[in-house]
This record gives structure tokens, C-alpha cells and sequence, in this order.
């Protein structure tokens, strides 16, 4: 009788793999590649609602849309830069933010869960139906204990002797090249946003230095390791596959919650010309796309897997 051939580990594992990303394999396929092969009939179309029969009519235009959106729109190829730079800044920020905050919250003391709980708060908080709570209750505070606060933070600012002026002409006469202090300047002018944007990468960074094996600390330390080196020796080539796949989730979601996505939602609804929004979804999709391949791409090359 033949022996039935057994599955090795690394086969196993990869069968697992498989069958964790299925569902979202099969989502893929049934709802968004439909509606992708809509959105391109849409954008090479003029898309007009037919108010007696129901529907729509499409009435195809070539790249017309692509024309008007690329040679003709005000502020479309404004806006999506500016989306693409705030991301340039964001991704390594938000990145390197969140595996510092991971490897604090890695350690223990008292109310640990607490202060993870506090990190993770702003993902909780930018949902939808949180948001329009905040911004009703905003609305009803308008002109009470709002326009106080509003008060106490102007009377704040005027103030105030400490200025971020003084700070720039101290590292400009330093010698700091001015790349550098931009870049540096325009981080902390969105530190707000980078911790808003950082729960979800801290829980994966946690994660990640909590599956390192001990005894790789351990050796370190027997051998000797200061905790610069041990950290650039064993802790951040541990996290790299991590590390790839905060990147993939902090640009997709730096574009998410761009302002192009603003831009093809009001042109759609409120202008009511599916076309160009069409247009604009699928150049913001191609150039987040493209992003994608070739940071993953980079840091592919310098990824250790440990098995």
C-alpha cells in the first residue's frame, strides 16, 4: 500500500498562510474587483442619471476625464501633491514612532495596559460614528465652554516667550542643512497627527518583540552587547517583516484619509460628475500602488526572516 506523503513544516506553514489571507482573497474578488471595472468604465465615460427610467447612462468620452483632470481641474494635481508629500513625511515618522513607543510599552510597569489602551484610543476616536458624536457635541458646546477654551488658548499663545522662531535660527546658525530643519519642522507641526495615526503599528510592533526569542537577548548580553548594539542587532532586524507591513498599512491609510479622497467624494456627490471622481480614485489608487512597490521593494532587499 503506498504511503500517503506527509506535508513538511514549511509547507504547513505555508498552507496556513493561505487559508488565514482566503477571505479576504474571496472579498477581493467578489466586491472590489467589480467595482474597480466600474470605476474605469466610469472615468472614460459621462455619466448622466436617467430620472424617468431609473439608472444611469453612460455616454463613453475617451481620456477626456483624464484630460480635464490632469491639464483643465483648479486644484487636482495641487491637492494630490500635497497628499503625497504629507505621506513622504508621515510613513517614516509614524513608522519609527510607533516601534519606540512599542518597545516602552514592551517593558513592565505599573498600568502598562492603561497607557497601551491611551495609544490605541485615537483608532477608537477617528471612527465615523465617534466622529460625528464629537462634532455634535462640538456644536451644541459652540459659543459655551468651547469659545472659552478658544479664550484660555489665544490669552495662551500671546503669552508665551518660548518661539519656535528662535529654536530655527539656533540650528540654522548650527549649520543644519535647511532639508533637514524642514523636514524636522514640518514633523513637529503634525506630531498631533502622527500619534493619532500610530495605534494600530504600535499593537503590531508589540507584537513583533514579543515573538523574539529570549535566548537572543540573552547571548547578546553574555556576549557582552551594549543596548545600541543589541537593538541594531537583534531587535530591528527581528521586526523588519513587521516593519514592511506597518509601512503597507500607514500608506494606504495616509491616502485613505487624504485630501484627494475629500476631493473625488465632493466632486462626486455634491457636483454630481462620477467621472472625474472616477478619474481622480484611479491616479490616487496607480501612484499609491506604485509607492507601495517600490518602498516594499527596498525594504524587501534588507528583510531577515527568522524561522
Amino acid at each position: 500500500m503506498r504511503k500517503k506523503k506527509k506535508l513538511s513544516l514549511l509547507q504547513k506553514r505555508s498552507l496556513m498562510g493561505y487559508l488565514f489571507i482566503l477571505p479576504w482573497v474571496v472579498g477581493f474578488l467578489v466586491f472590489y474587483v467589480r467595482s474597480l471595472i466600474m470605476t474605469g468604465q466610469f472615468a472614460l465615460s459621462s455619466l448622466s442619471i436617467d430620472a424617468v427610467n431609473g439608472g444611469y447612462v453612460l455616454e463613453p468620452v475617451g481620456l477626456e476625464n483624464f484630460r480635464y483632470a490632469l491639464r483643465v481641474h483648479a486644484s487636482f494635481k495641487q491637492v494630490l501633491t500635497t497628499s503625497v508629500m504629507d505621506m513622504l513625511i508621515d510613513v517614516p515618522l509614524v513608522t519609527f514612532f510607533a516601534l519606540f513607543m512599542a518597545m516602552l510599552l514592551n517593558k513592565k510597569f505599573p498600568g502598562r495596559g492603561l497607557v497601551r489602551a491611551v495609544f490605541f484610543l485615537p483608532v477608537i476616536l477617528n471612527s465615523g460614528a465617534i466622529q460625528a458624536a464629537m462634532e455634535l457635541g462640538a456644536m451644541m458646546m459652540n459659543g459655551g465652554v468651547a469659545s472659552q477654551a478658544t479664550e484660555v488658548s489665544a490669552s495662551a499663545g500671546e503669552t508665551m516667550a518660548f518661539s519656535i522662531e528662535y529654536l530655527i535660527e539656533m540650528f540654522v546658525s548650527l549649520g543644519l542643512p535647511a532639508g533637514i530643519l524642514d523636514y524636522i519642522v514640518t514633523a513637529v507641526a503634525r506630531i498631533n497627527d502622527i500619534i493619532a495615526a500610530s495605534g494600530v503599528q504600535i499593537i503590531l510592533f508589540i507584537a513583533a518583540l514579543q515573538s523574539i526569542p529570549g535566548s537572543m537577548y540573552e547571548v547578546a548580553k553574555i556576549e557582552g552587547a551594549t543596548g545600541y548594539e543589541t537593538f541594531w542587532r537583534v531587535t530591528f532586524p527581528m521586526v523588519m517583516p513587521h516593519i514592511i507591513t506597518c509601512v503597507v498599512y500607514t500608506i494606504v491609510d495616509s491616502f485613505t484619509e487624504s485630501e484627494v479622497v475629500d476631493l473625488a467624494y465632493s466632486v462626486a456627490f455634491d457636483e454630481f460628475n462620477y467621472g472625474l471622481s472616477s478619474v481622480f480614485s484611479l491616479i490616487s489608487t496607480v501612484i499609491t500602488c506604485v509607492i507601495l512597490v517600490i518602498v516594499c521593494g527596498a525594504i524587501q532587499k534588507r528583510t531577515f526572516y527568522y524561522n
